[in-house]
């Protein structure tokens, strides 16, 4: 099988690495969903360029059939995506790390924390913090309007749409993805998902077309934050420096948008989009604490308070609100519908990104932090930008209220006007949301680019001329939607797009609860067959010196050097093996051994494997990784002082354990440990799948088998 895929291990090095999917583990292009995706979007923007009207037209159509036949569908399909993260987290299945084990998070709290949070907002957030509650207040979906239960209202619906249920589509997809990455060294694509469900399929057809869709779903999502921040930055140059509002400052604006995307994706990560996230919240907190003190302080904490409490006592019943009985199409389609489908059109995207850079986290970590930190700082966000917007309407000022819910872009700087020092909130606004707008920009063409690439390793990235084009199509596909009808043809573009990824999500889900459901069968063997592997470690006295105590301590102090690794592999593992495999062979078992060379380290790995029926293959691997020698050793240690561990690597990964000094006796019964666990876990996949009725009762891909890490 031809996988990708690496994870360091505790000592920062690399897991043995699967079979590349590059040539000679070389980025390439996946054909099929680079040229099919790329064309797709090319032909839609050039059609919208041309024929605006038609275009207009057609896609008003194709929104209010899905709004009248799939309204309900998004609703449901939002509350189960929530639901089954919230379950995943808070079950054992929670304790699970993105990654083997014993690896650690590359990035810290901080860093994690505002990428986290850059990546899943764009400037939309400052665009919909005015216009949202304004909006909702001077015309609610139900009740009356203008009134203090639609204040009340007006937040708790723009929390809602920014919510904890759209993080959760994002926490979905980002805890799938890296799970199948960094635990079984998929490829970080959202195709590795469905690996539980098809098989080695997800390298074929079908696996292109689920990266396909994602693909289109993400640009269409990012172009709707584009597009917004282009109408938005037009507004504030105009509103300092007397831009004239229009297409060629758009058209400028978006070139601006692709030559600094492109700049920090091809930095990448660390340099280019890390660094751009922490000043982004920065200043954002800069800009939120000056609009608290400008304005009225404890009516804003106030008003938070209550928002709080609004949000989390109306949280239940909105959530399946479809307005059945007197439902305001228009509303939902404009706000409910059209959010629910942008997030789903960000998630794979967002959810590929937030992958990238949990490595090491936790499942309950991961999902917790996502849920939280980034709805945190929005809720403070939104709250006090909104109910300072309305204390103005509130007052009097008519004039303000139809401008923001008329003119959204233009709300967010009016307010400012009303207040002192607006040159100076209004100048750290445009440059907060150009970082936005580029953050968006830069984080969708990296992760677009990867999806449409074959990599050899889930950290790598895709050539810089592939980012470069997908910074260049989200532009492109931008204007052409611009064009068409403004930010609310990207909108309705948004709800036809994010529909098929949505049916995708499910599948999602079933992929991946399959997947949790295996490894806890194989921890469960452990459990099980852990009295067997403790009686098989007990020693009569008179046994063998290796047995003792001493030879045990010795081991434990002793840091080999690469002649005694190879002396190691030579005189005790390919006897062991050699004689695992000859009594296997004896018993009716088709057991063999392959040996390999780590070109890294220059030293030989050695590798047991015993099908065991349909695809299910058991493997004992031993594979040789170079550290640098602690300072606690007993001898001398120079700078650049090493040693050599065997560490033991099933079907699963790296088991985070050194078998280096273990006698033949103790080796061959570590293997027999390692093999009657597989057994166990084997058993008791049967009597799960006999207490499901399913047809087949044997461990086959689709039902067992999780990726193997093989070489």
């Amino acid at each position: 099988m031809s996988i990708d895929g690496g994870s360091e291990n505790a000592a920062g090095r690399q897991d043995p690495p699967a079979a590349p999917v590059g040539q000679g583990g070389r980025t390439r292009l996946k054909p099929v969903v680079f040229f099919g995706s790329s064309v797709l979007i090319l032909a839609i923007s050039i059609w919208a360029i041309i024929t605006p009207t038609g275009a207009e037209d057609t896609i008003g159509v194709v929104v209010g059939w899905i709004s009248s036949v799939f309204g309900w569908y998004y609703f449901l399909a939002a509350t189960l995506y929530l639901l089954f993260v919230v379950f995943v987290a808070a079950s054992r299945y929670g304790t699970i790390k993105l990654g083997p084990q014993h690896s650690t998070p590359d990035y810290g709290l901080f860093a994690w924390a505002t990428m986290l949070f850059a990546a899943g907002i764009g400037i939309d957030l400052m665009f919909f913090s005015v216009a949202g509650p304004v909006s909702h207040y001077l015309a609610p979906p139900e009740g009356d309007p203008q009134t203090v239960e639609a204040a009340r209202q007006a937040v708790v619906w723009t929390l809602f749409h920014y919510g904890i249920t759209g993080w959760g589509m994002y926490a979905l997809m980002g805890m799938t993805l890296g799970y199948f990455a960094f635990r079984y060294r998929l490829p970080l694509a959202i195709r590795s998902a469905l690996y539980p469900i098809i098989g080695k399929r997800i390298h074929g057809r079908i696996g292109d077309a689920v990266d396909l869709a994602a693909i289109i779903g993400t640009v269409f999502g990012i172009s709707v934050s584009l597009g917004i921040g282009v109408v938005q930055l037009n507004y504030g140059l105009t509103f300092l420096f007397d831009v004239p509002q229009g297409t060629a400052a758009q058209i400028a604006l978006i070139a601006v948008a692709v030559v600094l995307s492109t700049v920090s994706a091809v930095a990448g990560v660390d340099r280019g989009i890390r660094r751009l996230s922490e000043l982004n919240v920065v200043l954002a907190v800069v800009l939120m604490l000056y609009m608290l003190f400008v304005d009225s302080p404890i009516r804003l904490l106030n008003s938070l308070v209550l928002n709080i409490g609004d949000y989390v006592s109306r949280f239940p019943s909105m959530m399946l609100n479809t307005f059945a009985y007197d439902q305001p199409t228009d509303w939902l389609n404009a706000w409910t519908l059209f959010f629910w489908a942008w997030w789903v059109a960000w998630a794979p995207f967002v959810g590929l990104f937030l992958a990238r850079i949990s490595r090491g986290r936790t499942i309950r970590q991961f999902v917790a932090a996502t849920l939280i930190i980034p709805f945190l700082f929005t809720l403070t966000f939104l709250s006090v930008f909104g109910n300072s917007a309305l204390g103005l309407v509130r007052a009097g000022n008519a004039e303000f209220g139809e401008t923001a819910a008329n003119a959204p872009e233009q709300g967010f700087y009016e307010l400012l006007a009303q207040f002192p020092g607006a040159t100076f909130s209004a100048g750290l606004a445009t440059f907060v949301g150009l970082l936005l707008y580029v953050t968006s920009a830069d984080s969708g063409a990296l992760v677009m680019s990867n999806l449409s690439s074959h990599l050899p390793t889930p950290l790598t990235d895709a050539r810089p001329w592939v980012r470069i084009f997908w910074a260049s199509a989200t532009g492109l596909l931008t204007l052409a939607m611009l064009l068409v009808g403004g930010v609310e043809a990207l909108t309705n573009a948004t709800i036809i797009m994010g529909l098929p990824f949505s049916f995708v999500m499910f599948l999602v889900i079933w992929g991946l609860y399959k997947a949790l459901r295996v490894e806890r069968m194989r921890e469960d063997a452990l459990t099980t067959t852990l009295p067997s592997s403790l009686s098989g470690r007990t020693v009569n006295r008179g046994q063998t010196a290796e047995w003792n105590w001493r030879q045990r301590l010795a081991r434990a102090m002793s840091f080999p050097s690469k002649r005694a690794a190879t002396r190691f592999l030579n005189e005790v593992c390919r006897g062991a093996f050699q004689d695992v495999v000859a009594e296997l062979s004896r018993q009716g078992a088709e057991a063999s051994v392959v040996e390999g060379i780590d070109e890294e380290v220059g030293l030989a790995h050695m590798e047991l494997r015993v099908p065991m029926g349909g695809s299910e293959v058991f493997i004992y691997r031993l594979w040789p990784v170079e550290v640098p020698t602690p300072a606690f050793a007993t001898r001398v240690v120079t700078e650049h002082d090493t040693y050599v561990r065997f560490e033991v690597h099933l079907a699963d990964g790296s088991q985070g354990y050194d078998v280096m000094g273990y006698s033949k006796e103790q080796l061959i019964g570590d293997i027999l440990d390692q093999y009657e666990r597989h057994l166990e876990f084997l058993r008791l996949h049967r009597e799960a799948s006999a207490r499901s009725s399913l047809p087949d009762h044997r461990p086959d891909t689709a039902e067992v088998h999780l990726p193997e890490r093989d070489v």
